[in-house]
């Protein structure tokens, strides 16, 4: 097997060459060639555009930083593989989204210290990352076409004939639709490529959306209060960081925190966001599991299930066991707008779905089954 080429673009020395060593020690992968900041990097892939298969790319550089570098980049429509290796730094969370807006495949915040750098949890952080990016997907991470995934009788299961279009394949037992009035929610989840995902549903959605909105996207600590300002400055509705006891409104999308669990709880006449500090699940903090089952004793008319690109799992079973208590209508992402499709296939494959369309088409799809005050 050929090995992927890597460039590592980073002002610090010391880093260039713990990166270095992390990834020539994965023998899929070489280290062909660094650069000590955006326009040095800039003019070696200018001048070779395809000469390197993955780059790994610092935010804060002299002469042309992380943010100029994509954005010198996009303008010439080069396109290429890009995993920011950031600071967990606050003040760093809102140039990463940025630069997840921007294109960059997903990102790995930087290790504090020399003790963390050569520690196994970066290491692994780093190879797993660098790995998706490259292409290198476990079965349920896959780049198949829809329709080569999944055996003809599942796709013709519960379906009409003229439901089964490119961008909608109908695979679970009819939905009861709810009248006016009805208690409504809208439960979303995503990984690798969400921030950017959400940037095409999040926006599109009105601000009398008859139902609140809770999102997990798995991100570290530091992070999603800068995700949920910048979705809010694009959006009709209202899109905050959840906090704890954060009562839901309709029309406001709550953003699970990073490095916490998100559940909901009704608390007298209505229901409030608990946020909690209970272990990951699978690697997971928050974790989309969780938060659909702290929604089994709920007393919703109807749930919308969402699920967007990311790898693994997450989500399909929590979503298996709302199934069997609750109305619930399942949004699933399509393969081929997917960064990775991991997350909506697992649920595809599971005959979980009522609905698999395109990133542009979710906002409607969410909007059609849950209306608008």
């Amino acid at each position: 097997m050929k090995k992927k080429n890597i460039l590592i673009i980073d002002d610090s020395a010391l880093m260039r060459r713990m990166l270095s060593d992390i990834i020539n020690s994965d023998e899929r992968f070489i280290v062909v060639d660094t650069a000590s900041n955006g326009l040095e990097a800039f003019d070696k892939i200018t001048l070779r555009p395809d000469s390197y298969d993955i780059i790994l790319l610092d935010i804060n550089m002299p002469k042309m930083n992380g943010i100029e570098f994509m954005e010198q980049i996009n303008r010439l429509k080069l396109k290429l593989t890009v995993v920011v290796v950031s600071t967990i730094a606050a003040e760093g969370a809102a140039e990463t989204i940025r630069l997840l807006e921007l294109g960059a495949f997903d990102f790995v915040t930087k290790p504090t210290s020399i003790l963390q750098a050569k520690g196994n949890t970066f290491r692994d952080r780093l190879l797993e990352c660098v790995s998706c990016a490259a292409g290198f997907f476990t079965a349920q991470e896959t780049r198949i076409p829809l329709r080569q995934s999944v055996k003809t009788e599942t796709l013709l299961k519960s379906s009409k004939p003229e439901e089964l279009t490119e961008s909608t394949l109908v695979l679970r037992k009819p939905h009861k639709p709810v009248g006016t009035g009805a208690k409504k929610l809208v439960a979303l989840a995503c990984s690798t490529g969400g921030p950017k995902a959400l940037q095409q549903v999040i926006p599109f959605l009105p601000k009398n959306l008859d139902a609140p909105m809770l999102i997990v996207q798995h991100m570290p600590a530091g992070f999603t209060a800068s995700l949920a300002a910048r979705l809010n400055d694009l959006s009709e509705v209202t899109v905050k960081e959840a906090a704890d006891g954060d009562r839901l409104e309709k029309g406001t999308v709550y953003i699970a925190k990073g490095g916490t669990q998100m559940k909901l709880a009704k608390s007298g006449g209505s229901y409030r966001i608990q946020l909690t500090d209970e272990p990951p699940r699978k690697g997971l903090r928050p974790c989309a599991d969780i938060m659909y089952e702290s929604l089994l004793t709920s007393d919703f008319d109807d749930i919308t299930c969402v699920v967007l690109t990311g790898m693994g799992g997450d989500g399909t079973a929590g979503i298996r066991q709302l199934c069997d208590k609750h109305n619930i209508y399942v949004i699933g992402q399509d393969a081929a707008s997917c960064t990775v499709y991991g997350m909506p296939k697992v649920l595809f494959e599971a005959g979980l779905t009522d609905v698999v369309v395109p990133l542009k088409d979710v906002a409607n799809a969410i909007i059609k089954n849950v209306g608008a005050r």
